[in-house]
C-alpha cells in the first residue's frame, strides 16, 4: 500500500462569480464540517477573482486553496498577470502550472512552465506540474515520449515529493467525457514515475504524487484512484458540483 497521501484537486478553471463560488466553496467545508473527512487531500483553485472570498469562506477548515496558474517574476512590468507571491499573499498554498489550456492558448513551453513552477517553490507555493498528449500524438505511439519530454523540461529544479505534485492530464479526455482507460493510466503514470526515478533518486520518485486529470468522475473515480501510481486527481467539471467532488474525494 502506498504510503503517499492521496490529492483531490479541484481546477475551477474560468467558472463562478462571487455568489456561485462562495457556494461552492461554503458546501464543502461544511461537507469537512459534518465529518468524517475522506483519506485525502482537499484542494480547490478557483479563478483569482475568487480567491479572497473562497479562502474566506473556508477558513479554519482542511481545504486548501491555489492558483491556476502564476507568473515566473515576482513583481514587475508585466500586464495582467499574478505572481506566486501574490497567490501566498491571499492565502493559497498551491499554484497549478503547465495546465494544457495554458499551452494551447497561450502558447506555454515547457522552459516557461519550469520557470513558474520555480518561482512557485520560491515563494512557499506545492506547484502542480501538468503534462500530457494530444490525441494525435497518442495516435503516432509518441504518448511515453511525449510525457517523458514535457516532464523533463517543465520539473522545477529543487522538486521533492513536499513542494511537488505531478499532474498527467491526457489533453483528448480533458472535458470530453472520454477517460484513459486504467491500463492506459497507470502506463503512463509508472511511465513518469519511472522518470523520476532518474532525476530526483527512487526515494523522491517514490513519495511524489501524480495525479490524473482527464475526465475523472464519481462512476470512474474509484477504479482510477486504486491503480498503484495515481495518487489523486485533478479535476475539472466535476469540482464545479459539490456532491460530485466530494464523492471523488470519497473514492479515496
Amino acid at each position: 500500500m502506498s504510503a503517499r497521501r492521496k490529492l483531490i484537486a479541484g481546477n475551477w478553471k474560468m467558472n463562478g462569480l462571487r455568489a456561485d463560488g462562495t457556494a461552492l466553496a461554503k458546501g464543502l467545508a461544511a461537507k469537512l464540517a459534518a465529518g468524517p473527512a475522506p483519506a485525502c487531500d482537499l484542494l480547490v483553485c478557483p479563478p483569482f477573482t475568487l480567491i479572497v472570498p473562497v479562502v474566506e469562506a473556508v477558513a479554519g477548515s482542511a481545504l486548501a486553496v491555489g492558483g491556476q496558474d502564476c507568473h515566473a517574476k515576482t513583481s514587475g512590468a508585466h500586464t495582467g498577470d499574478t505572481s506566486p507571491a501574490m497567490l501566498a499573499d491571499l492565502g493559497c498554498r498551491y499554484a497549478i502550472v503547465g495546465h494544457s489550456e495554458r499551452r494551447t492558448d497561450h502558447a506555454e513551453i515547457d522552459a516557461q512552465v519550469k520557470a513558474k513552477a520555480e518561482a512557485a517553490l520560491a515563494a512557499g507555493l506545492i506547484a502542480i506540474v501538468c503534462i500530457g498528449e494530444t490525441l494525435a500524438q497518442r495516435d503516432a505511439g509518441q504518448t511515453l515520449e511525449v510525457n517523458r519530454s514535457q516532464l523533463v523540461g517543465s520539473l522545477p529544479d529543487g522538486a521533492t515529493p513536499e513542494n511537488t505534485v505531478v499532474a498527467y492530464e491526457p489533453v483528448w479526455a480533458i472535458g470530453t467525457g472520454r477517460v484513459a482507460t486504467p491500463a492506459q493510466a497507470q502506463e503512463v503514470h509508472a511511465a513518469i514515475r519511472a522518470e523520476l526515478v532518474k532525476k530526483l533518486g527512487a526515494a523522491a520518485a517514490a513519495g511524489m504524487r501524480i495525479l490524473y486529470g482527464g475526465s475523472m468522475k464519481p462512476d470512474n473515480a474509484r477504479e482510477l484512484l486504486a491503480l498503484p501510481d495515481v495518487d489523486g486527481g485533478l479535476i475539472g467539471g466535476a469540482s464545479l458540483k459539490v456532491a460530485d467532488f466530494w464523492a471523488i474525494a470519497e473514492s479515496c
